[in-house]
């Protein structure tokens, strides 16, 4: 299977529905939001699954992309897109195993823009926001977008703040940056 990103790129994919690529027009929509902030960025996905938003920040500039990824069939496919779009002066990780472990191991290191797609019904949302922020992991003028089903409620977390909320059919993203 394949998707296309910005460029009319194509992307490699899992078969199946294992990866839920983020549909098109959220993927679009994303990015007008975060337009003039990608490029030189550092760029966190979480729970990757197709890779398709991190080369979608790796096509409009962003300095460095780093993934998350439990599955290591999707890693392949990940480093492999990633590759294909990076430029000689972009830098990439892809980092398999559990999301919460593989946050512990980027401590000390901020990120300009966080995405995080976990399956809608886990129960991963919570726990690594507030490890996101107690790390402090987001820069100064950060955001983090999350992706969920609109029918889940966003929980207040310590040191962040909700700043946006948008809903697109059966997809919501919700945006926090840090509070204060």
């Amino acid at each position: 299977m394949s998707l296309r990103i910005c460029g009319n790129r194509q992307l490699k994919t899992l078969p199946g529905l294992a990866t839920r690529p983020t549909p098109a027009r959220v993927r679009e929509a994303l990015f007008n939001i975060w337009q003039g902030t990608i490029a030189d960025c550092r760029w966190l996905d979480i729970c990757t699954g197709s890779g398709s938003m991190g080369a979608e920040a790796l096509c409009r500039g962003a300095a460095s992309v780093t993934g998350i990824e439990q599955s290591a069939k999707a890693c392949a496919i990940i480093h492999e897109n990633w590759e294909k779009v990076a430029g000689s002066s972009q830098t990439f990780q892809i980092l398999r195993g559990n999301a919460m472990a593989k946050l512990g191991a980027l401590g000390g290191q901020q990120f300009d823009r966080v995405y995080f797609d976990p399956p809608y019904a886990s129960d991963l949302y919570e726990p690594l926001l507030n490890k996101l922020a107690s790390q402090e992991m987001l820069a100064p003028d950060g955001e983090i977008a999350i992706e969920h089903s609109p029918d889940r409620s966003t929980q207040p977390i310590p040191g962040l703040e909700i700043c946006r909320q948008k809903i697109y059919g059966n997809t919501a993203l919700t945006f926090y940056a840090r509070s204060g």
